[in-house]
């Protein structure tokens, strides 16, 4: 069994296709189809099931893409520790939520002082970037903290004041009867304290519509679909739109940390560490705690 019939393998399984793996691995479709039979062959068993929709998994080969997964991973590995170089180079996959006010300072200083590193950064909700970490598609992530993750190392980066953006100008109990509520999908971290939040108030949005890109949901508000809640940072260039109006929430809602997380037991690589350098030389933290809470007049 060679490496290479793993990688065909692990690529097969990930794209469900033959002709998409030999695509993505630079080889020809049958070059493909021979290493995966070779395999099946040497393993006496079949690996795929075969359909018109491309191709799945066999109930021993999913049990197989595990060990494959940490056999390649521990093989990437061991080329990092002989071949990392005390100069930062190579890819930092990298995720973050769509909200971190100092992500902009952070990869810039980072790209002035290591300009042979790639950054590559995926947008995310906070739960999503924390399960692609774990399972080693990104190296690191910015999400919303704290997390507790036998398996997660997590560095602090930010805090900052979340505040509800409205039409009005005053805000009371009967907007969250009658407005739509514009939010991330289930596991944003904004979403989640806005939910704690009315639960304590026994309130019961009469509406939740959800988006994927903040500046989306920004605008909706300004056109009077609904209501939001933000990171104050997110909202300062509306500061002169009169069409919309910030809020403060009760403190122990109205606080989110974002925090900087890899897995413990990954290889640090110089790059990494440089990193991780880096966002400990541009950690600012703004935390502004307001007291409010809703008006039940």
């Amino acid at each position: 069994m060679e490496m290479r019939d793993l990688q065909i393998f692990q690529c097969v399984a990930k794209y469900g296709s033959i002709s998409k793996a030999a695509v993505e691995l630079n080889y020809v479709q049958s070059n493909v189809t021979a290493r995966i039979k070779h395999l099946e062959h040497e393993l006496r068993t079949p690996l795929f099931n075969r359909h018109k929709r491309g191709m799945s998994l066999t109930a021993e080969a999913r049990k197989m893409l595990v060990y494959v997964n940490k056999i390649l991973l521990d093989m990437e590995e061991l080329k990092q520790v002989f071949l990392d170089s005390e100069t930062p180079t190579g890819i930092l996959n990298i995720g973050t939520v769509e909200t971190v006010s100092g992500l902009p300072k952070i990869l810039a200083s980072y790209h002035k002082q290591y300009p042979n590193v790639d950054l590559s950064i995926k947008a995310g909700l906070t739960e999503d970037l924390i399960k692609d970490v774990i399972e080693h598609r990104l190296d690191g992530a910015f999400v919303t903290g704290p997390i507790k993750h036998p398996l997660i190392q997590q560095y602090d980066v930010c805090t900052e004041k979340l505040v509800l953006v409205t039409r009005n100008e005053t805000l009371n109990l009967e907007e969250f009867l009658t407005e739509p509520i514009l939010v991330f999908s289930q596991g944003c971290g904004y979403r989640s304290k806005l939910e704690q939040w009315l639960k304590e108030e026994e309130v019961m949005p009469k509406r939740i519509m959800e988006f994927n890109v903040l500046e989306t949901i920004l605008t909706s508000v300004t056109l009077g679909l609904g209501i939001t809640l933000v990171p104050q940072s997110a909202v300062n260039h509306l500061a002169a739109n009169e069409n919309v109006h910030v809020h403060a929430i009760p403190e122990e809602y109205g606080n989110i940390s974002t925090v900087f997380i890899h897995r413990k037991d990954a290889y640090m690589t110089n790059s990494m560490q440089s990193f991780l350098q880096t966002i400990e030389a541009n950690h600012e933290c703004t935390v502004n705690p307001t007291k409010a809470s809703l008006n039940h007049s």
